[in-house]
């Protein structure tokens, strides 16, 4: 009996290890395609397509070289969208987790205005402003903070401390798990975030990475293998900010969706 339990658990190990190395390279194919095409020129993109074939003799950095020290204000997209998906993250984390404690609490209703009547068309805040509360960052810390004991409160309020003194000091330093999975998520979004930019800002000094680059877009195609360089670069910053971020991951997607 023992045996075949050992065999059958065996089996679901190998299984589960085929399953995970398919999953991983159809994940990193897609990634490896755009790297390579990144070297080849504009013309065999538009006559091969993105592929898997190396010619070694076509594969430059040309690419690379026009893009970030050419006409093209790349590195001002890039810090562009940098600034304001680190913004837009901070200020979402600490805003959405601070309503959905006073959701948790209380009853009130909100209030909308339009970005026109406030004068912000064309402004960075008129980016950021609309994420800042965003409705499924502040229900997830809402979900998050009803799983906490009510005694934690109680004591808060019977030591004298202020409903603020008790969200900063002992609501905040106990929800890191919450905060780094809404980061990642939060930051995914802001960093790709392309139609609400479009819609807002007129300057071209203002661009985001994914304005900037839809510019290289052309009738005539001469501009596709800038498009891939560019492309595989933005996906840097977001592969960085799971990688510091992703030992918290997991835990705090799974207590934000489990209410005790």
């Amino acid at each position: 009996m023992g045996e075949k339990r050992k065999n059958k658990d065996r089996l679901c190990t190998i299984l589960m290890i085929v399953f995970f190395s398919i999953l991983a390279i159809l994940v990193i194919l897609p990634i490896y395609t755009i790297f390579l095409a990144s070297f080849k020129p504009g013309g065999d993109l538009l006559q091969y397509g993105l592929n898997l074939g190396i010619d070694w003799s076509r594969m430059s950095l040309d690419n690379y070289v026009l893009l970030f020290t050419g006409q093209h204000d790349y590195w001002r997209w890039f810090f562009n969208s940098i600034t304001l998906t680190v913004v837009t993250v901070v200020a979402t984390l600490l805003v959405s987790a601070f309503v959905g404690y006073g959701f948790a609490a209380y009853e009130f209703k909100g209030l909308y205005k339009q970005m026109t009547t406030w004068g912000l068309m064309d402004n960075y805040i008129a980016i950021v402003l609309p994420f800042v509360a965003h409705a499924s960052t502040i229900f997830f810390f809402r979900q998050y903070l009803l799983g906490l004991p009510k005694s934690l409160l109680e004591a808060g309020r019977i030591d004298g401390a202020t409903e603020y003194g008790i969200f900063f000091k002992l609501i905040m330093p106990i929800m890191k798990p919450a905060f780094a999975a809404m980061a990642i998520l939060n930051g995914m979004n802001a960093w790709n975030n392309y139609l609400w930019p479009l819609l807002v800002i007129r300057s071209s000094e203002k661009y985001t990475l994914t304005l900037g680059l839809n510019t290289l877009i052309n009738p005539y195609g001469d501009n596709y293998s800038l498009l891939v360089v560019g492309s595989f670069f933005s996906i840097i910053p977001i592969f960085i900010l799971f990688v510091c971020f992703q030992q918290y991951f997991i835990e705090g997607m799974t207590a934000g969706a489990v209410k005790e």
